[in-house]
């Protein structure tokens, strides 16, 4: 009986609290709405930024997802770092080439797929009396299929047997496919390309408007490796551009695949003990760590700007409290008298400061919610605001009440009820 008397007190403390928050607040319209605009912009401030930020985290992850969380990429110049400023280290490197490939191949233990590919802009294809200026042409070994995350949406990949012949096949991507054949199936259908006739044997599923997609696979025209050494620059690179990648076995450490290719490629480029790689074996993890870093700061850019805010509004709000101490000063005395312990004073004006701070807050995130769904339709980037950020909303709101009110609370619970009624 007695828990059950403590929970009816504690339901009738806590609902008495919020009526007595929204009096408060409507009684002193003016008064309550410049004390909770403090609070309003500095949730707004907070949430907007780490919503912003995780959505540009996201559109970016999505965008590197295509590189392979798994794989290791042979390249001339470093990721994790600003290579324009040290342009001298290594521009001397040669750029990864058709025959690190084919040695990594032959001699690499722990690599599930090796993959190269060659890529060049500038040609134009045709069906019928539609074309494509400027077409975005890449040609790749038959591995590169099983290591890059690209989905075909209609017919099929190469086969070993096309790669191996260098069969005059094509793949298109979504907005190529659009461009060239409209509404029709594109499948079966023959294109014109440097002077060939291809064959369409695939179109890959659309990316969509993702700025941070690092290669755009909806404009592509993917041809074999093998077909595209016929027209294409490949021995000495000239004019095309370069990419070997690696995916090693599932049982294998990305240290111990790197270690690996480390020694292949410097024996291979017959690197001396002593001369530094002239290669970068790149992965997804030093991307990750530099942007983590990155978003970090970002987050604590927006937290810094809308603690501010939450400051002055935090003193606006215990001035609120205070002032509602003061007029209710009689009525304290009253409620002691008759047997009212100090802890439930307290907490009856803790959660009046946290009610106050929770409808500033609340203000704040549909505000935010507003202005996200706005710039998504405005700009097409798309952001969202998570439910872990309007519960981190939420969260700081009530802190914020907590800390506001605490004075104010514990002033109110040490009144002496003979001179509070007296007052």
């Amino acid at each position: 009986m007695n828990n059950l008397a403590s929970v009816i007190i504690l339901i009738k403390v806590l609902w008495e609290s919020i009526r007595q928050a929204f009096g408060s607040l409507w009684s002193n319209k003016l008064r309550s709405f410049l004390s909770l605009v403090g609070i309003t912009i500095g949730i707004f401030c907070i949430i907007s930024v780490k919503s912003a930020v995780d959505s540009l985290q996201q559109n970016v992850m999505e965008g590197l997802s295509e590189l392979g969380s798994e794989t290791v990429y042979v390249e001339k110049f470093p990721w994790n770092e600003d290579w324009e400023e040290n342009y001298h280290k290594y521009i001397k490197r040669p750029e990864p080439d058709l025959d690190d490939y084919e040695v990594i191949k032959k001699k690499s233990k722990m690599a599930e797929h090796v993959a190269y590919s060659v890529f060049q802009g500038g040609k134009t294809i045709k069906y019928k009396s539609n074309s494509l200026s400027n077409a975005f042409i890449k040609g790749s070994s038959y591995e590169f299929q099983a290591i890059q995350k690209l989905d075909i949406v209609k017919g099929r990949h190469f086969t070993q047997s096309e790669y191996n012949s260098g069969a005059n096949k094509v793949i298109l991507g979504a907005v190529a496919a659009q461009g060239l054949f409209g509404q029709l199936d594109p499948i079966g259908k023959q294109i014109k390309l440097a002077g060939q006739t291809y064959s369409v044997i695939g179109t890959l599923e659309s990316e969509g408007e993702n700025e941070f997609n690092f290669m755009d696979f909806d404009d592509v025209i993917w041809i074999t490796l093998t077909n595209a050494r016929r027209f294409m620059n490949i021995k000495d690179g000239r004019g095309v551009g370069e990419s070997l990648v690696v995916k090693g076995r599932q049982d294998v450490a990305s240290e111990d695949l790197k270690a690996e290719l480390t020694g292949i490629l410097r024996a291979h480029r017959g690197l001396r003990p002593k001369d530094k790689d002239n290669f970068s074996l790149m992965e997804m993890s030093s991307l990750n760590a530099m942007l983590d870093g990155v978003f970090g700061t970002l987050n604590i850019a927006g937290i810094f700007i809308g603690g501010f805010a939450l400051i002055v509004g935090m003193f606006s709000v215990a001035n609120i409290m205070l002032v509602s101490v003061k007029e209710r000063t009689n009525i304290i005395g009253i409620k002691k008298a008759l047997g009212a312990q100090r802890a439930i004073i307290l907490l009856e004006f803790l959660i009046e400061a946290v009610v106050l701070c929770l409808i500033g807050g609340l203000i704040g995130l549909m505000v935010s919610y507003g202005l996200i769904t706005l710039i998504s339709v405005a700009i097409e980037f798309k952001m969202v605001m998570t439910l872990s950020n309007a519960i981190t909303g939420v969260v700081i709101s009530i802190f914020v009440g907590l800390l506001s009110g605490i004075i104010p609370a514990y002033l109110a619970a040490r009144l002496d009820p003979v001179v509070a009624i007296r007052q």
